[in-house]
């Protein structure tokens, strides 16, 4: 059996760093998507809707990442926190949400974490994204069980979207 040379393991390092790095329950200086860097968001979070194939129009932030419920969240209180948020990060914001294309301005609101930050919700429902989503458009999120309960997209009026 072959051994890995010093350049391979050093390259398996920082992959895994990277992965490891990528996944937070923060969001960007900005105010969206998830990252590293832990830092609080410094602006309004923005919820769009993006027509997604099979899944129809679905709630987006203003880059086209997607945004998930967590069934096991009670109305306008999250459930996730730790391990579960830094797999499921919150759609944090500074002051009151930004209404996008197709979303009911009456459904968004924002609801306190429980270290004080503050999370978007839609319809009651904490908005997260998905650690895996690498990419805008991505919906590998969708159905999956984790932490207790399923996560699920969301339309454009609140509920949540079964593929």
């Amino acid at each position: 059996m072959k051994r890995p040379t010093a350049a391979a393991a050093g390259t398996a390092t920082l992959l895994l760093a990277a992965v490891l790095t990528g996944c937070s329950d923060s969001t960007t200086a900005e105010g969206h998507g998830p990252t590293a860097s832990g830092a609080s968001p410094s602006a309004p979070a923005t919820v769009d809707t993006k027509s997604e194939g099979k899944l129809g129009s679905i709630l987006v932030d203003d880059k086209g990442n997607t945004l998930y419920l967590f069934l096991a969240d009670k109305k306008n209180k999250s459930n996730c926190t730790d391990a579960c948020a830094k797999a499921w990060p919150p759609l944090l914001t500074k002051g009151a949400a930004k209404v996008g294309d197709g979303v009911n301005k009456k459904l968004l609101d924002i609801t306190k974490r429980s270290n004080g930050d503050e999370q978007v919700t839609y319809n009651g429902h904490p908005l997260y994204y998905y650690a895996a989503d690498t990419k805008p458009g991505q919906t590998n999120g969708q159905g999956l069980n984790q932490f207790g309960a399923e996560w699920y997209v969301l339309d454009a009026k609140g509920n949540k979207v079964e593929s």
